[in-house]
């Protein structure tokens, strides 16, 4: 069993693990226990009632938060010409075409996202085993294939989140950093599930949002109560 840490034991202290709390609350407890040296990344973690080996349980997306991730993305984009200079102008910080290719197979991956437009996708085809089991493949379905390159550019910079349910139903991402204020990360997080939720998928049988958790990088999980997290209609 591993050893769990001094400043982990006393943020557990005080903390009911069976309880499903509120967001407010949960929220609250999660930023009152992010103690680390740095600036702890919130994250999200949601349990879903999918089978994601069927084709139509499978759960993916993309969201845009309304105050950003809190963290710098690099932007890789597959481009020429025009297109190239437009990623340029939106703040991609690498842009190429078959050059990037031969990067890549080089194992230079300095990016946190890869865009591509829709020409350029035979030559991204090639890159499947070094982009795919990193979640990087540009996909036409979460806007990492388009033709416009500049608003892509521009949500993955501003806090477009993507999400994909992993073989065991999970689906996690950051939401903001513990120095966000409070309401902030509240609202990160509703967005966060709202669009989990429009994403279920039509195989999808029961309980679809079985449990929440949130935790900071170096924090214990607190239970949310799944109502509590959604979206009023």
């Amino acid at each position: 069993m591993a050893k769990v840490g001094k400043r982990l034991r006393n943020a557990r202290e005080g903390i009911d693990f069976k309880t499903l709390h509120g967001l407010t609350e949960a929220v609250e407890t999660v930023k009152k226990n992010a103690t680390a040296k740095f600036d702890e990344t919130v994250e999200i973690s949601m349990n879903l009632g999918v089978d994601p080996r069927h084709a139509d349980q499978m759960v993916r997306g993309v969201v845009s938060l309304p105050n950003g991730t809190g963290r710098s993305v690099r932007v890789a984009v597959f481009a020429k010409d025009d297109k190239a200079e437009e990623a340029r102008a939106a703040g991609a910080e690498i842009v190429g075409a078959e050059d990037l290719v031969e990067q890549i197979q080089n194992g230079e991956m300095d990016f946190d996202r890869v865009i591509a437009t829709p020409d350029m996708m035979p030559l991204v085809g090639r890159l499947g085993k070094q982009l795919g089991p990193r979640g990087l493949m540009p996909n036409p379905k979460v806007g990492t294939v388009t033709p416009n390159i500049k608003k892509a550019v521009e949500d993955a910079k501003g806090g477009a989140v993507q999400f994909r349910v992993e073989k065991n139903g999970i689906v996690h991402a950051g939401v903001g950093k513990a120095s966000f204020d409070a309401t902030k990360l509240e609202e990160n997080v509703r967005a966060f599930v709202d669009a989990v939720n429009k994403a279920k998928p039509s195989g999808a049988k029961g309980t679809y949002i079985k449990r929440i958790a949130l935790t900071s990088t170096m924090g214990p999980g607190i239970k949310v109560d799944p109502q509590s997290a959604l979206v009023a209609e």
